[in-house]
């Protein structure tokens, strides 16, 4: 029984571990104006990322067979990352935070879907569009998406 603690306990450690590796690879920005100046002296377009990271299953899904990955990580170079995150509970972001994401939402994601991601050039007009994951958990789309962006910046 001990052995099964032990062995419960040290998965469940490297699971959160592995996790904060992951996600520290990458620089999710929380400012549009931030993200203009960056794709504006770096010449990237910007992807934004339209999430509620505590109750959106297909947006769970899509950090981790998406965003998580190496592939991705790599295409990120090439990009400015906006996260725009609308969650339920109150501890995750700030008041603040959650106020300056809900206008995004009303700019650029209208029609409130999640997971959304819309690239944009460095003034913020809306390049492409890809919304939603499904249970399939395939991201070919995803990854044409975010090619075809960079192809064509």
């Amino acid at each position: 029984m001990k052995n099964l603690i032990f062995i419960f306990a040290f998965a469940i450690a490297s699971s959160v571990f592995s996790q904060e590796e992951e996600v520290s690879n990458l620089n999710w920005l929380t400012d549009i104006e931030e993200a203009k100046s960056i794709s504006s002296k770096e010449k990237k377009p910007i992807l934004m990322y339209f999430t509620g990271s505590d109750w959106c299953s297909p947006c769970k899904m899509l950090k981790e067979d998406f965003f998580n990955t190496l592939k991705f990580e790599e295409k990120a170079k090439s990009m400015v990352l906006l996260m725009v995150d609308i969650p339920r509970r109150i501890d995750v972001i700030s008041v603040e935070q959650k106020e300056k994401n809900k206008t995004l939402v009303k700019k650029y994601n209208k029609k409130g879907g999640y997971p959304n991601l819309v690239a944009l050039n460095e003034k913020g007009k809306v390049i492409a569009e890809l919304s939603g994951y499904t249970f399939l958990r395939e991201t070919d789309r995803h990854y044409a998406f975010i090619d075809s962006i960079l192809e064509n910046y």
